[in-house]
C-alpha cells in the first residue's frame, strides 16, 4: 500500500523523514494535527495496512475491543485513533510485548483527549509523536525553495529568483495549504474552508463538550488578534458580547477558557511560546503564548474575507501573512536535525522589543527572524533585530550565544540577499526547510 501511493498519487511531504526515522526508533508513531492537513495520506504512504476507526461499525467494535484496531500488515495505520483512547494504552501494551520491534503501528489524530485519565501513559519511549500542518509553500510548489533553512543554520546561502507579486501571495493565503484544495482557485478553496469551520463549531467541539456558537466567537475574536497574546478580558468581551465597560464573570472566564482550550486540542488553534535566553530574567519577559491558526486560511475565513478584500486592507494582510509565515517556519523548523518538539518561539521584553520568531535548536544555537509583508518594511524589521543581538550580547559574561542567523521574510521580493549588516532578507516563496 504504501509503495503504490508513495509512487501514485501521494505528494511528498517534509515530515516524511521523520517519520521514516521514528519507525526506526519506536515502536508506534503518533502523527496529529488539524483534520484535513494530509496525515491519513502521509500515515498510508509510509503504511501497509489501515484501519478508521470513526468509519462504519469500526467505532463500536473498537470501543468493544481497543485492540481490533490493531490488526493488520505493519506497519498498520490507525486513523483517528483518539475516538477511542483507550488504543493508545493498548498500543503502548503492545509495543512492550513486541520485545523491541519497531515501526509497527502508526496513528493519526485530529484532536487530543481532554480527559488526561482516558490514556494512562504518556507513551513516552515506546511511541514517538509526529505534529503536522497544512503543506506549506514549498510542499505544494509555491516557494522555490533555494533558501534552506537548515542550511542556514550551517552558514550556507545562495541567491535565486522567485515569483513576486501581492495578487498571488493573497490568492495563496486565501487558499492555504490544505492538499485537497492545491489546485482550486482562492474563492473555491474559501468555500470549502467556511464548510470545514462550520464542521467544527457543529460537530467537533460538541463532540468535547463545549458550544458551537461559544467556540465561533471565541475563533472570531482570535482572528481579529491574530498573533497576538490577546487578553483574556478581550476575548471575554468579544465571546459573550459585553459592553465596553465591562466586566466579565468568573463563569465567563472559565468558560472562554474552557472552549480556548477545545480549540487547541482539536489543533485549530495553534500556540507559539515566549523564549527566554539565558542572559535575560524571565521576570523581565513577557512569555504568555501568541496565538495563530493551523492554516492562514481559516483565519481569513473567520473574518469574511477574500483574496481582494486582503490587498484593500494592508493591516489585516499583515496579520494573515504573518499566519501563513508562521506556518511554514513551524514546519521547516521541526524538520531540523537536534531540535525539541517546539522549536518555535517569539521574544518580547519588558522594554517593548519584540521579534516575531526565535527558532532555537536543542544545543542552545537559535535565530531570529522578523515578518513583514512589503519591501519598505524590512529597515525596521532589521533594526528589531539588531537591537536583539546588541541587547542580549553587550554582557560579555552572557550565556547566551550569537545568534548563528538573523533574517527579516518577506511577502514581496523577486530574490532573497544578505544586507552589509548581515541579515538575510528572505522572501517566503524562496524558503524551505
Amino acid at each position: 500500500m504504501g509503495q503504490l501511493l508513495a509512487s501514485g498519487t501521494y505528494r511528498p511531504r517534509i515530515a516524511d523523514a521523520q517519520i521514516e526515522r521514528y519507525l526506526r526508533l519506536f515502536g508506534a508513531v503518533e502523527i496529529s494535527g488539524t483534520k484535513w492537513c494530509g496525515k491519513t495520506w502521509t500515515a498510508m504512504a509510509h503504511g501497509e495496512s489501515i484501519t478508521y476507526v470513526d468509519r462504519g461499525a469500526n467505532l463500536q467494535i473498537v470501543q468493544a475491543d481497543p485492540a481490533y484496531a490493531l490488526a493488520g500488515e505493519h506497519p498498520h495505520v490507525i486513523d483517528e485513533w483518539q475516538r477511542v483512547p483507550q488504543v493508545w494504552d493498548t498500543v503502548r501494551h503492545a509495543v512492550d510485548d513486541a520485545a523491541g520491534t519497531k515501526g509497527l503501528w502508526i496513528l493519526t489524530g485530529s484532536s487530543t483527549p481532554l480527559n488526561p485519565g482516558e490514556r494512562s501513559h504518556s507513551g513516552a519511549g515506546r511511541i514517538g509523536r509526529i505534529r503536522m500542518s497544512p503543506m506549506t509553500l514549498s510542499e505544494t510548489g509555491e516557494s522555490e525553495a533555494s533558501v534552506s533553512l537548515a542550511a542556514l543554520f550551517e552558514g550556507e546561502f545562495a541567491a535565486s529568483q522567485c515569483p513576486d507579486g501581492l495578487v498571488g501571495l493573497s490568492e495563496l493565503a486565501c487558499r492555504g495549504g490544505w492538499p485537497e484544495a492545491t489546485f482550486l482557485s482562492a474563492d473555491d478553496a474559501q468555500t470549502i474552508v467556511r464548510e470545514y469551520l462550520g464542521l467544527v463549531f457543529e460537530e467537533s467541539v460538541p463532540r468535547f463538550g463545549g458550544d458551537g456558537l461559544t467556540a465561533r466567537r471565541l475563533a472570531a475574536s482570535l482572528a481579529r488578534n491574530l498573533g497576538q497574546s490577546p487578553t483574556a478580558k478581550t476575548l471575554a468581551a468579544d465571546v459573550f458580547a459585553l459592553p465596553q465597560d465591562a466586566k466579565a464573570t468568573e463563569t465567563q472566564l472559565k468558560d472562554m477558557y474552557r472552549h480556548l482550550e477545545i480549540l487547541k486540542n482539536i489543533y485549530l488553534v495553534d500556540e507559539v511560546p515566549g523564549w527566554v535566553p539565558a542572559a535575560r530574567s524571565p521576570l523581565r519577559m513577557r512569555t504568555k503564548p501568541k496565538l495563530y491558526f493551523a492554516d492562514p486560511s481559516l483565519a481569513v475565513g473567520l473574518l469574511g474575507g477574500n483574496s481582494s478584500s486582503l490587498l484593500q486592507d494592508w493591516q489585516t494582510f499583515g496579520l494573515v501573512f504573518e499566519n501563513l509565515v508562521m506556518r511554514d517556519l513551524g514546519v521547516y523548523a521541526r524538520a531540523l536535525p537536534n531540535v525539541s518538539d517546539q522549536p518555535l518561539k517569539y521574544y518580547r521584553d519588558d522594554a517593548g522589543l519584540e521579534v516575531d520568531a526565535i527558532i532555537e535548536r536543542a544545543d542552545g544555537s537559535w535565530a531570529a527572524i522578523e515578518v513583514k509583508l512589503s519591501q519598505e518594511k524590512v529597515e525596521a524589521g532589521a533594526k528589531s533585530l539588531l537591537r536583539l543581538r546588541s541587547k542580549l550580547l553587550k554582557d560579555e559574561l552572557s550565556r547566551t550565544p550569537a545568534p548563528v542567523f538573523m533574517a527579516v521574510i518577506t511577502g514581496m521580493g523577486e530574490a532573497p540577499y544578505r544586507r552589509s549588516d548581515g541579515i538575510y532578507v528572505i522572501p517566503i516563496r524562496s524558503l524551505a526547510a
